[in-house]
């Protein structure tokens, strides 16, 4: 029997969507594509984007008071939903018809686990936050890491409210051509191999690590040439040294620069699950990521460093780099990622909402 299923838009409206902001992108794809039947319905904030498949139902309210809101009444959220979801510890926590599914997604516990990435209001709005949904034992909590889990539990949520959910890759937007990859990188200075980062430049991304290793690795590997850096600006001050900022980038032509790049690394002090070495797997790209990294932790063909240690990162960028990087090799990284896909994280959520 097709159902609506209303999911808070909020986090589009942010001025840093991050990783929350895909993960929805991706499940409205993957639903449109494995439940055509139900009826999807986005809750957009004033100044809010609506993006299809989801109906968008607009909300009156700026998404900051939105928010704030949301801790008590499931302001917006349809009378007839059969389901109502969250993606983010924003909530909403309720709302619908009797007997209606409700969830939300908890991506980490990063204002603790790197609390120099955040502001003190930032923490205090997470802990309460949490301390909300402990309490709200008719709401489901889905969950993309085992060891977030196991601590949730820890927390005082029992272990039959979690769910597990699995992230996935973009696979509806093309690669953008060579030609326009190289013309972005020529812009910058960028003519020859290069390694690459993508996502937020901010504290927690541990960038400044990232630089020194790279600095000190190339000099005995030239070929890793410069550091290429791509997403917007976060909280905080990072000193990039003598990386190459392109900035934000059409999706296309991210893709593009994953595929070309000699490597790719990702070694963040702390994260929720990590999306762009996952990407990065995808287009068969060799991957140097940090043991803090959910997304990759048992994944064989990585390289995995750690973040506190500028020698263990520059050690891993010379170690990827030398490992192969042929037709088979490609084909083994994108194997290793292969059930992470949009319409398997639909798949699990619909498993989540039963």
């Amino acid at each position: 029997m097709a159902r609506t299923i209303v999911v808070a838009l909020d986090q589009l409206a942010r001025p840093q969507p991050g990783g929350v902001a895909t993960y929805v992108r991706g499940l409205l794809g993957g639903l449109a594509e494995v439940a055509p039947d139900d009826r999807l319905v986005g809750l957009v904030p004033r100044g809010g984007v609506s993006i299809p498949p989801a109906r968008p139902r607009p909300v009156p309210l700026d998404v900051r008071v939105l928010t704030r809101l949301w801790a008590r009444w499931p302001i917006g959220v349809p009378r007839d939903a059969d389901v109502v979801h969250g993606p983010s510890l924003a909530g909403p926590f309720g709302g619908g018809r009797r007997g209606a599914v409700h969830s939300v997604a908890v991506h980490d516990l990063l204002w603790r686990d790197a609390p120099e990435a955040t502001t003190r209001n930032g923490a205090a709005f997470h802990e309460a936050r949490l301390a909300r949904l402990r309490r709200a034992e008719d709401v489901r909590v889905l969950c993309s890491s085992p060891g977030l889990q196991s601590r949730l539990v820890a927390e005082g949520i029992t272990a039959e409210r979690i769910h597990s959910i699995r992230l996935g890759v973009d696979e509806s937007t093309p690669e953008a051509p060579s030609e326009d990859v190289r013309a972005v990188l020529a812009a910058h200075g960028v003519t020859g191999p290069f390694t690459f980062y993508a996502g937020t430049r901010e504290p927690r991304k541990n960038l400044e690590r990232l630089v020194a290793g790279h600095a000190a690795a190339r000099r005995d590997v030239p070929e890793l040439g410069p550091l290429v850096i791509a997403g917007p600006a976060g909280w905080g001050d990072v000193d990039l040294g003598d990386a190459v900022v392109v900035g934000q980038v059409e999706r296309a032509v991210l893709l593009g620069l994953y595929r070309a790049s000699a490597v790719v690394a990702y070694v963040p002090l702390a994260e929720g699950w990590g999306l762009p070495p996952v990407e990065a797997l995808a287009r068969g790209t060799r991957v140097v990521a940090s043991s803090t990294t959910p997304s990759v932790e048992a994944n064989p063909t990585v390289i995995r460093v750690d973040p506190r240690d500028v020698t263990s990162i520059a050690a891993g960028l010379v170690a990827a780099l030398r490992d192969d990087d042929d037709p088979v090799a490609r084909d083994r990284r994108r194997a290793s990622v292969g059930d992470l896909s949009w319409r398997q994280c639909a798949l699990d959520h619909l498993v989540a909402w039963r």
